[in-house]
């Protein structure tokens, strides 16, 4: 078996034994380890939240006292009973005003994991891509407590550091990582924003 190969394997295997939805937990799991993105009591929203294994992940690392709202275009089963979850389009107008009537107040953490259908042209596919983590950005913006984290999944490529531009400033600090957990030859990038000015 090639190591690329066994690596992906590796982290299917793992989700189905330990009861993740996608091995993408892995990828959160392992940023969160890193970073330190959020705590036990805190309120958390997952945009782009399907199939549900980053509110897995979250839904541990708040328990029971804290709080994860999911959305995404196609319902989503709520993974556990400290987690909510909402069909809507971060990109349409009116998607703010419905978040903020769900949520009830601000949050410390946003994590976005969109990924648009993909077309296959590059250059399409990270435009749209970009566009749509964009639109999560200034989502995170407007619901984030200051000082407080969020994550946002990238397309490595022309629009990269135009974005990185763009987060930069809100944020006392910004990274970009890819964690073990991604396939090695993905685009796939994660910017970590950590300390939003508000």
């Amino acid at each position: 078996m090639r190591p690329l190969q066994a690596k992906r394997d590796l982290y299917r295997r793992k989700a189905r034994k330990e009861g993740y939805r996608s091995r993408a937990a892995y990828k959160l799991k392992q940023l969160d380890d890193k970073f330190d993105l959020m705590r036990e009591g805190d309120a958390v929203l997952d945009v782009g939240c399907a199939p549900g294994g980053w509110l897995q992940v979250e839904s541990e690392r708040v328990g029971q006292a804290g709080r994860v709202l999911g959305v995404d275009l196609n319902p989503v089963e709520p993974p556990s009973r400290n987690v909510e979850t909402m069909v809507l389009d971060i990109t349409q107008p009116n998607s703010l005003k419905e978040l903020a009537s769900k949520l009830g107040g601000n949050v410390d953490a946003v994590f976005s994991d969109l990924s648009p259908t993909m077309m296959g042209v590059w250059e399409v596919d990270s435009g749209r891509q970009i566009d749509m983590t964009r639109a999560a950005f200034d989502v995170a913006c407007r619901v984030l407590k200051k000082g407080k984290n969020a994550v946002f999944k990238i397309f490595e490529g022309e629009f990269t550091d135009e974005f990185v531009r763009y987060a930069k400033p809100r944020f006392l600090r910004t990274d970009l990582a890819k964690p073990e957990a991604s396939r090695r030859q993905s685009s796939e990038l994660y910017l970590v924003c950590l300390g939003f000015k508000g």
